[in-house]
């Protein structure tokens, strides 16, 4: 393994982002790969349950992506054509993309300069415009940035003044809290999504979940995962009674499945959850006092919320720092600690300025893309990787 030396001091190279496999999980998967059923098995409804009952949610249905989750949440409430979705601009593309995927537009709503998740007051602001100008979303998706629930309480509050309905998109935040009851179990939204990517917080290699608390939702989304079929004899249309039909595509669908072997990882994972969550924890307490005097913004938590500190992201102060994020970021990179960004503005992307988007449209998100940078953070990351990114930040702001 190559190595860098920063100060006198030898550094491997450091992720941002890690997964956690131990001796269960490889044992897990292998249990599957030697069973009968490597997909279609019993491990994916197994996985399902876990996870809905650690969240409180009635449904679940698990698929091969977040991506995937969040396009048959769409779907599954009716987004289309002359419909729009409205998400924030700090996310990753897959926010946005699920309305496209559709045929709806897009739209997006500023964030708060202090969460950095969806700015409830720009939301308002946002929606009483639209009602004046007839073009209120269909679908509003709140984004639980690095782990951090966003204030979802007062988002449902709108949804039924507005009448929008609610995806959350938690790819960040399985483990999160809010108000108390853990992230998921849809109190204040229709659907919830899961990631479970390597980076994430558990994995199942690629992965994702969609829970509901609607029968209907989750069985639009269990058919929209499978090409649109089902063997329910209450959904198929009649047909000859000499000919044998045991399935019909009744909508049309996609192939968004799990396998077993990915649902075997992810239910080995799953006990482990808590754990992951609180070594997350005390990696954030520890960085958070290490910068406590530095001229540089930590992640300030809001009180309803405990985060799942997928992300930990700084903000290299303009005008406080001598140094910019450019320099920070690129001292970071020479030393191997491979910090991140997370993110460009969705509309920032050329796809999407190809629409009409253009810079400035979300002034507080493009402040924080031009001062942020995601520090490692995995429960792997041992005392001496986390002694060499502290220092590494202290040199490369400090003159």
């Amino acid at each position: 393994m190559t190595q860098s030396t920063t100060q006198g001091r030898a550094v491997a190279p450091i992720p941002y982002g890690r997964q956690s496999i131990s001796e269960q999980d490889v044992s897990a998967v292998c249990s599957v790969l030697l069973s009968d059923f490597l997909t279609q098995g019993p491990k994916v409804p197994a996985f399902e349950q876990i996870v809905a009952e650690y969240c409180g949610a009635r449904h679940a249905v698990a698929v091969n992506s977040a991506t995937s989750a969040l396009h048959i949440a769409c779907l599954a409430l009716g987004l289309g054509p002359g419909e729009t979705l409205w998400t924030s601009p700090t996310t990753f593309v897959a926010s946005a993309n699920c309305a496209l995927y559709c045929g709806a537009s897009v739209d997006f709503v500023d964030i708060d300069p202090r969460t950095y998740n969806m700015s409830v007051n720009a939301l308002e602001a946002k929606l009483v415009q639209a009602r004046q100008s007839g073009c209120l979303p269909k679908v509003v998706v709140p984004v639980h940035l690095c782990g951090q629930p966003c204030e979802m309480q007062a988002i449902h509050t709108l949804s039924r003044e507005y009448g929008f309905r609610i995806i959350e998109d938690a790819s960040h935040a399985i483990g999160a809290k809010y108000q108390g009851e853990p992230l998921g179990n849809c109190r204040y939204s229709d659907i919830t999504v899961f990631s479970f990517h390597p980076v994430k917080i558990i994995t199942t290699g690629e992965g994702g979940m969609a829970l509901t608390n609607d029968p209907e939702l989750a069985r639009l989304m269990e058919c929209f995962r499978t090409h649109g079929i089902t063997g329910n004899k209450a959904e198929m249309q009649p047909r000859p009674a000499d000919e044998i039909w045991n399935y019909q595509q009744i909508r049309l669908g996609c192939n968004y499945r799990m396998t077993d072997i990915q649902a075997a990882l992810g239910l080995s994972q799953m006990t482990r959850l808590d754990e992951f969550i609180e070594k997350r924890r005390q990696i954030a307490a520890r960085y958070d006092t290490a910068f406590a005097d530095l001229p540089v913004t930590t992640p300030w938590q809001h009180p309803d919320t405990c985060s799942s500190y997928h992300l930990y992201p700084i903000r290299i102060r303009q005008g406080d720092s001598p140094k910019s994020q450019r320099q920070v970021y690129d001292a970071f990179h020479s030393a191997e600690v491979n910090v991140n960004l997370h993110y460009i503005p969705v509309y920032r992307q050329p796809y999407y300025e190809a629409m009409g988007f253009a810079a400035g449209y979300c002034p507080e998100a493009e402040q924080y893309h031009k001062e942020t940078i995601s520090l490692p953070m995995y429960p792997s990351l041992s005392i001496e990787q986390q002694n060499s990114i502290i220092q590494t930040v202290m040199e490369s702001i400090i003159p």
